[in-house]
């Protein structure tokens, strides 16, 4: 849920915060793979999405085995 203080992105803004493509984010929107804000015209993405985005991908490394 969107707070009243969260900042709100642009599909650019969140594009190149994430190192992808904008058509890689608007593809995400059509698939409702992540949260946005319609604005009239304009989409905006909350900010905790990208948090959000990059924990559900987070994989931990494998712990060395020393001998």
């Amino acid at each position: 849920m969107v707070t009243k203080r969260e900042e709100l992105l642009s599909v650019g803004d969140v594009a190149q915060a994430l190192g992808i493509t904008v058509s890689a984010v608007r593809r995400w929107l059509l698939e409702r793979k992540i949260a946005s804000v319609k604005l009239g015209r304009l989409v905006r993405i909350p900010a905790g999405e990208l948090d959000r985005i990059v924990q559900a991908g987070f994989r931990p490394a494998k712990p060395q085995v020393h001998p």
